[in-house]
Order: C-alpha cells, then structure tokens, then sequence
C-alpha cells in the first residue's frame, strides 16, 4: 500500500475516534441535552422546523412558557438565531437524535483538517494536524453540546479547501481537472453562504483574508478565474441573502436584529446602549474581553495549559510563501478583530468566538511540530540528530498530559453544568402525569426549570405543558386558561413529589 494510502486511511481512523470521543462527551458529560440557553434556542427552533415550521403562535401569558432565547413578536414565536443551524439540526431532531449531529459533523471537520494540513505541508502535516484539532478540549467541547460553531468550522474549511484548489498552485499541476472546475466553484459558494445563514460575524470575518485574495485574482487572473470567482460570488450572495428574507418572514423587517428582541442591548458594534455596561461597548472593554478569551485560548486550544501556542511561531517561520497556510491562519486575527465589535466574552465553552480558526491554527502549529524536529525539506540543518526525538518526546508529553489531566478536568467538569441533568426528567417522567399543565416553582436559577424543558413539546410528543411561576396571578390566568387540564405544582428540591395545591 502506498504511504499516501495509509495516511489517508490513519486520517479517516483519527477522524472517526475524535468523532466516536465527541459523541461520548455529548452522551456522558452533557447528557444529549441542552444546557446553556443558546442550546435550548437552536433545539427549540430545531424541532420547529422538523416540525415544517419557521415558527409556531405565542402561546398565552408567552413569559410562563419561558424558552431561553426563544422570542415572541407580534403573536408569533421563534427562536433568535440565524436558521442555518436549527435547519441542519432539525435533520437529526427528526430521528430523535439531534445529540449526534455535532459529533458526525465533527468526523468531517478532522478530516478536512486532515486535507488542508496535507496541502500546505504534505501528508504527515496534516495527519499531525488532525491529530492535534481532535485532541483539542475546544474541539470536544463544542462538538459534544448542541451549538452552532462545529457546523460553521465545517463550511468554514470546506469553502477554504474548495478556494485553494481552485486558485493556489498544487503539487504537480497548477489546473483543477475539469470535473473539479465545475463542482468546486459551487461547493465554495454554497459553503459560504451557509456559513452566512449560521453565523454572520463569522463569515465576515472568515471572509475577508479570501476577499482580498480574490480582488488580487481579479485583477491578474484570467477569464477562468474571473468565471470562478463570480459563480462563488453569485452563490455566496443568493444563499446568504435568504437571512434578510427569513427576518422578514418572521417579523415583517428584513433589517431587524432578532438578538434586540430578547435584550435590546444585544448589538453589533460599540457606543452607548450597545452591552451590559453603562458605558456601552468600548475599545477598553473589547481590549479587556479580548485579552481574557487569548489568554483561556492558550490552555483550552490543545489543552496543554499556557502553552498552545507554543509551536504556532515556527510554523510561520516554515509557511515562508505557502499563501494557502498564510490564508488559513490569516482567519484568526480576523475573528479576533472582529468580534472585538461584539460587548460579549465567550470563555465557559473556551474562546468559542475565534473556533472556527482552528484548522489554521492546528495546521499552522503542525508545520511549526515538523520544521522543528527537521522533518521538511527547507528545516535548518542544526542539531537534526537530536532534534527529532526531542521534539517527538515534548509532543508525546504535551498530549498525553492534555489527555490523562486537562480533558477530563476541562470536559469533565462541565457535567452537570448550571446543575442541569437528566435526573429531574426521569423522577418527573416516573410520575407518568399526562396531559398536564405543570407549573415549576424556581427558588435559584432558570435552569431549575430549564432541566424539565426537554419533557414538553416542541422537545417532546409529550402531552405536558411545562410553565415557568410567575406568581400567584399569572399562575391562576393559566389555570382558567387550560381548565380542561389538571394544574400540578413542582418544586425541583423535591424531585419526586408532585403536588395537586401550591405549597406553603
């Protein structure tokens, strides 16, 4: 079997393990439920549209039947994020099985990690890359849950492989074949624009290194080329445009920012009314935000604490003019400087704002790993004996650390997050209580009731109508308004007790 062959093969088996590990995560630590209020908004939305829906009618008094992140406008309710995601969601959300979609998309992301490293520097590069991207705790952290950020580093890297291919000179010959011109101008713009539909800021971002790039293509490349790069265009501008079209099939405004219609200081951008401070959004607080998010991103990368980006310098000393690696890691300072326009910091998942940088900078640190140990053929000569085993010897360790200490103690420890598992629904469940109207009595924190959400519907067939206590009056208004249901009273402190009466 030739040595490409087996790498191939090495990568598809690295590719399948860090998906088989994401979906125990998904399983063991986060329990296939969701946990943190952006989840419960994707999976609500996820099921809707299972469902065939874009969004179901407000219920009555809409604050009882609390979804975070779920708005009601104008009758109507839905989710507030862009619909690439739910819409890929709802797709396992029909099989009952929307846990599975983050780590089977996960198998993809390696792999074309895999792709990319082995095009900037051969085939051991990105079987090292791929090796570091799903050892990373950011890798399984956002691939175990239900958010947005493993499918949008999948359009991310297949819109960036599919560009390369196109328009950087590859090992020997400089052309696509002719099956490859016509399907990867429409692979890229498709990615793309999905990646649009997911996450906007990301793809504006992720966008911009490329952008540059394809004025330069305008300019000096021929009329292939411009064809090209207009049917990427064309594609990339129809798909993402549908965003506008979704906002105004919901609301009636194409330009309105649904994130506002759950907290109206949730904008894009910096002055007064924009963020949590009385200030708004700053220089000085985007300069804070981000120096925390580099500063978590150097232990939960690769998990080697302090020190993940220990082998980035090299591999940029190795890039030299590979413009496809210098590409790829370009996409990282673009996703910090652009989400220092957003007031938010992203720090309990990791710095999940800059993920979608990770094939670049797991390729990018891979080149630094083999320049080093003299593996490439333009590595210094010096101390090549010894530099080999050393520098194999300091990776080994720096793994097997991630692997014996910080994975479980990072991934682990976000069992039972916010206090949330499955062992309120299983004792409430037990009681068989169907149909109902269920109002839960929270003392502490949302999630008390958050935890039960996954019994009702839409995430559920179940007949239950779960409701947040608002109070004695809003209470009373629901039980007039479904008198044909028997009205329960839960209290999360007492997991196994329903009662007919509010408690004293």
């Amino acid at each position: 079997m030739r040595p490409e062959r087996r790498a191939d093969i090495a990568a598809l088996a690295l590719a399948l393990l860090a998906g088989l590990t994401a979906a125990l995560v998904a399983d063991r630590v986060f329990e296939r439920m969701p946990h943190i209020e952006d989840e419960f908004a994707f999976l609500w939305q996820a099921e809707v549209m299972a469902d065939g829906h874009a969004y179901l009618d407000s219920p009555p008094e809409p604050r009882s039947f609390l979804v975070p992140f779920v708005v009601d406008y104008e009758g109507r309710r839905f989710g507030k994020y862009p619909p690439g995601w739910p819409a890929a969601l709802s797709l396992g959300a029909r099989l009952d099985a929307a846990w599975l979609v983050n780590p089977i998309l996960g198998i993809l992301a390696i792999w074309l990690i895999y792709r990319l490293g082995s095009r900037v520097g051969g085939k051991g590069v990105g079987l090292l890359a791929a090796l570091l991207a799903g050892t990373s705790p950011m890798y399984l952290m956002l691939t175990g849950n239900l958010m947005a950020h493993t499918f949008s580093l999948v359009l991310g890297a297949a819109f960036s492989l599919a560009w390369f291919d196109l328009f950087l000179e590859r090992e020997a010959r400089q052309v696509p074949t002719r099956w490859e011109g016509r399907l990867l101008p429409p692979l890229a713009g498709l990615s793309f624009g999905l990646l649009v539909l997911t996450r906007p800021v990301t793809a504006l971002a992720l966008g911009v290194p490329f952008a540059v790039h394809g004025l330069i293509l305008l300019a000096r490349g021929g009329q292939a080329v411009r064809r090209r790069l207009m049917i990427i265009g064309g594609l990339a501008l129809a798909v993402g445009g549908l965003l506008p079209l979704w906002q105004a099939a919901l609301t009636g405004d194409p330009g309105l920012n649904l994130y506002t219609l759950w907290w109206p200081y949730d904008s894009y951008g910096f002055g007064p009314g924009i963020g949590v401070k009385e200030s708004g959004h700053n220089l000085n607080w985007a300069w804070i935000n981000t120096k925390f998010s580099l500063r978590v991103g150097r232990s939960d990368l690769f998990g080697w604490p302090g020190l993940s980006w220990l082998f980035l310098p090299f591999g940029m000393l190795a890039l030299r003019r590979r413009w496809d690696g210098w590409l790829l890691l370009a996409t990282l300072p673009s996703l910090v400087l652009a989400y220092m326009a957003y007031w938010a910091s992203a720090i309990l998942l990791g710095p999940r704002y800059y993920y979608e940088a990770l094939p670049g900078v797991a390729v990018v640190s891979a080149l630094g790993v083999a320049w080093l140990a003299g593996i490439l053929a333009d590595s210094p000569a010096l101390w090549l004996r010894w530099r080999r085993p050393a520098v194999a010897g300091l990776l080994l360790v720096l793994v097997s650390l991630n692997a014996a200490f910080y994975l479980p103690l990072r991934v682990g420890g976000l069992h039972g997050l916010y206090g949330m598992s499955r062992a309120p629904q299983q004792h409430l469940a037990a009681l068989s209580i169907e149909p109902a109207l269920i109002v839960v009595h929270v003392e502490n924190h949302w999630s008390e009731y958050g935890t039960l959400l996954p019994l009702a519907q839409p995430f559920s067939e179940n007949d239950v109508l779960m409701v947040y206590s608002r109070g004695e009056r809003a209470d009373s208004r629901l039980a007039a308004i479904y008198a044909d249901r028997p009205v329960l009273h839960y209290y999360p402190e007492e997991p196994s007790v329903i009662y007919w009466e509010p408690r004293e």
